[in-house]
This record gives structure tokens, sequence and C-alpha cells, in this order.
């Protein structure tokens, strides 16, 4: 069975995408919580973002609850798709630049 986390990403980001079939997730669990990784296609990397990051910190925000609710700290990372720029700076980066503006 999957875990309740991994499900509700899973369905909360192929409903953004156009591309549900591009979605991989990969979890991982240590001492510190829960890992997420979500990579999609590169032409859904802007639904996922969200305009300032709006949309990434909801999903992350309801990834808390949701890990709340299983007594889990639960993180979501977000991986560039392949092709990005070396020297552009990560998709977690610009989003935590965002939130301190």
């Amino acid at each position: 069975m999957q875990e309740l986390d991994y499900q509700f990403l899973d369905t909360t980001v192929k409903a953004l995408v156009d591309n549900p079939d591009g979605v991989k997730i990969t979890r991982e669990v240590d001492e510190m919580g829960v890992l997420l990784t979500l990579e999609v296609s590169p032409d859904d990397m802007g639904k996922i973002i969200g305009r300032q990051g709006n949309t990434a910190k909801a999903i992350r925000t309801l990834l808390r609850i949701v890990g709340m609710k299983n007594n889990a700290r639960v993180n979501l990372k977000i991986n560039e798709p392949d092709g990005g720029s070396s020297d552009a700076q990560s998709v977690d980066d610009a989003i935590d630049d965002l939130k301190m503006e």
C-alpha cells in the first residue's frame, strides 16, 4: 500500500499537469522525516511552481498537514527538469528567494 503523503502528492500533481505520465515521485524516509522528490516534464514545471511559487508553497503546506495527521515530517523537493541551464539556480532555491522578498 502506498503511503498517504505519496498518494496525495501523486493525485494532486497529476491533476495539475498536462502530461501526467511525466510525473515521477520518489519517497525516502530517514531520521529527519519523509522526503518526497518530484520530477515533472519541463512543459509542466510552471504549473507546479505557479505564480511567485504559490502553487509549490500550497502543495508543501498541504503535504505537511498530511504528514502531521500521520505523525511524520514531510518535505517536498522539486527537481529541475533535464536540460535546464547549468548556471540557473535550482527551483527550490528560487522559491526560497521569493519567500524572503
